[in-house]
């Protein structure tokens, strides 16, 4: 039996303040998947429930004495709860702290109703913003339109300039990727805007419901992100990293990456919906109806008992919980078997390779091998942990 005081304890705590949005991604997860549960849930998180959830958060702090949390406010989008409902979700949060703790806020958003006002109550409790693009306006608009089909581009760059203002408040970018664009062109033009910080994340897709490829003989995939890479190390003047390719380095180096998405670490994020229920991976809704259901919420019961959840124990087990031929595999400690939910299948459940297992084994021997060029060989010697 797994001893409590053995299990990793949340350290960051994802609330979904608001569940509608006001464009309609064909590949979001929330409204657009398997699932459809968040249509169904408040359209915005109560302060009861917020101060519910703090008061867990707190008692799990205490428990765990942990020096910070980090809190990501999520949706849906999230400026739809409004800004003096907004005010008050993070003065609940604050409040439920224990005297010392520091909190880490930040808000992922499509940024279209970003505003100086905004900015203003983001200064004041300092939130860090991440901003949803796909890349230029035409691969932007192939998945990111609104609900009425027109295009979301020029409403998001909007937004993003006028976060450049606050440059302390940019917390950087997230993209999805997609087969269809030029992955130089998209890399280029989301570096334009000086993020700290781009993220590339893989659409969603399972053993049954594989993503589109034209050749699923070839790691598209793979070679997509390798291409990134390229255009990211070609110019020195950069300044923002990418964040996938930056966990492989870490995880070549036996260091710990960042994400959940790579390397054998157990995640220690949560999800706490707008009625309180509790979560453990959202993104599961994209694999089948109540995959991410865990039967429990923060008003009858604590993150502890979360953390006891026999769909949670998995991310205890390392190794122990992936597919055999994940297991012997060289390139394990980096790629950790893939996401989650990128490894189901309704027959075996999550015990499968990645559907983006050729990829990832592209994409990592890529990084590795540019590594090796800059003599990175003595270092991984010394410091990786053995295959």
């Amino acid at each position: 039996m797994t001893l409590l005081e053995d299990i990793a304890p949340f350290r960051t705590f994802i609330l979904k303040i608001a569940n509608r949005c006001n464009i309609d991604c064909d590949y979001c997860f929330v409204f657009n998947s398997k699932d459809q549960a968040a249509r169904r849930l408040p359209a915005r998180m109560d302060l009861n429930v917020a101060r519910a959830a703090a008061r867990r958060i707190g008692e799990h702090v205490t428990a765990h004495g942990l020096p910070a949390v980090h809190v990501v406010l999520h949706g849906g989008e999230p400026l739809l709860a409004g800004a003096r409902h907004m005010a008050d979700l993070l003065d609940a949060v604050r409040d439920g702290m224990p005297d010392g703790t520091e909190v880490r806020f930040e808000l992922q958003t499509n940024a279209t109703l970003l505003s100086e006002a905004w900015l203003n109550l983001f200064e004041q409790y300092e939130v860090a913003v991440g901003v949803s693009l796909d890349g230029p306006p035409a691969a932007n608009d192939l998945h990111r339109l609104t609900h009425a089909g027109r295009s979301s581009a020029a409403a998001t760059v909007r937004g993003i300039e006028l976060l450049r203002s606050r440059p302390h408040l940019f917390a950087g970018l997230l993209a999805v990727v997609d087969l269809a664009n030029d992955p130089v062109e998209v890399h280029d033009y989301l570096a334009s805007f000086e993020p700290p910080v781009i993220d590339f994340g893989l659409p969603h897709g399972t053993h049954d419901d594989p993503p589109r490829r034209p050749d699923p003989s070839v790691p598209e995939y793979g070679l997509w992100m390798s291409r990134v890479h390229d255009a990211w190390l070609a110019r020195p003047e950069y300044q923002h990293s990418v964040r996938m390719l930056e966990d492989i380095v870490a995880l070549s180096s036996g260091v710990r990456g960042s994400v959940e998405t790579l390397g054998l670490a157990p995640p220690t994020s949560v999800v706490i919906e707008s009625d309180g229920t509790i979560e453990g991976v959202d993104t599961l809704r994209s694999v089948e109806e109540g995959a991410s259901w865990l039967g429990l919420d923060v008003f009858n019961q604590s993150f502890d008992e979360a953390l006891r959840h026999p769909k949670l124990m998995h991310r205890q087990y390392g190794k122990a919980a992936l597919a055999e031929q994940c297991q012997s595999c060289p390139l394990v400690d980096v790629c950790g078997g893939g996401y989650l939910p990128h490894r189901f299948s309704a027959g075996t459940g999550y015990q499968n390779p990645s559907v983006y297992c050729a990829d990832l084994e592209y994409l990592i021997r890529h990084v590795q091998g540019s590594l090796r060029q800059h003599g990175w060989d003595d270092t991984y010697a010394s410091t990786a942990p053995p295959p």
